[in-house]
């Protein structure tokens, strides 16, 4: 929990510019083709599918785009076909890196994202080589104005939630991959706004580093983060005050 609140505090300090916001839609398009590919093209009865939607009204996504990505996904009209990969490898003074990606060229995107290891002093390696340093659960932030603990609290836990934490000015909902949707679903159905939603990983060891060599993962994690197949990157980076103040000045 806490090495997410972080990496979401160092995105969060960066200015958003047009040119990020155009690749958010290509990537949320991506992830609704995928969603509605593989669990129809109904939000209500797609967990998936619904999240990517969230996503897409969070970003100001037009109606039109959402609902031409859901048909594109279905084959109702011609479009191009994605797959999700992951990679995994190992940035400066070996932190473990995990990559998901969304792509329709697998020999291009490899290709880029092993250039990008090399670039910064780091190694990609094989699937399974640090996949097993992170494990996978569900995070879920609502803005804590106007939300009452306690009220929160029985009510996602009462779906399957595994723990609610207030960080900075939201509650942090985590649940497993299994409770996800039906968290998901009952904060819906509650009326309960959520500012972020989605399944993440989380490491289960982490690795501190002087602030130098911590900002040379961090520019590796943002290179990453830019290429427009990416759709998340995760670390096993240890984040202290210290380094985030250093990656972040």
């Amino acid at each position: 929990m806490a090495g997410h609140n972080k990496w979401s505090k160092i995105k969060r300090a960066k200015a958003v510019t047009d040119a990020r916001r155009s690749k958010s839609w290509a990537r949320i398009t991506r992830d609704i083709m995928v969603a509605a590919r593989e669990g129809g093209g109904d939000p209500g009865m797609n967990p998936k599918l619904a999240l990517a939607v969230e996503k897409a009204k969070g970003e100001n996504m037009p109606k039109d785009n959402v609902e031409r990505a859901i048909k594109r996904g279905l084959g109702e009209i011609e479009g191009q076909d994605y797959v999700e990969m992951t990679y995994e490898g190992y940035a400066p003074g070996g932190i473990a890196i995990f990559v998901e990606a969304l792509t329709d060229n697998t020999n291009r995107t490899v290709a880029d994202v092993r250039h990008l290891f090399s670039k910064a002093g780091g190694s990609l390696g094989q699937s399974g080589s640090v996949g097993f340093l992170f494990e996978r659960a569900g995070i879920i932030e609502i803005p804590a104005d106007g939300n009452d603990e306690m009220t929160l609290f029985e009510l996602v836990a009462e779906a399957g939630a595994d723990d609610l934490k207030q960080e900075d000015d939201v509650f942090e909902v985590r649940t497993s991959v299994e409770f996800f949707g039906a968290v998901h679903e009952a904060l819906q159905t509650a009326g309960i706004e959520m500012r972020e939603a989605g399944l993440q990983r989380f490491p289960t060891t982490t690795t501190w580093l002087e602030a130098d060599h911590a900002r040379k993962v961090a520019r590796l994690v943002e290179k990453l983060e830019e290429h427009q197949d990416i759709q998340a990157v995760y670390t096993t980076l240890d984040i202290d005050e210290k380094t985030l103040a250093a990656i972040t000045e």
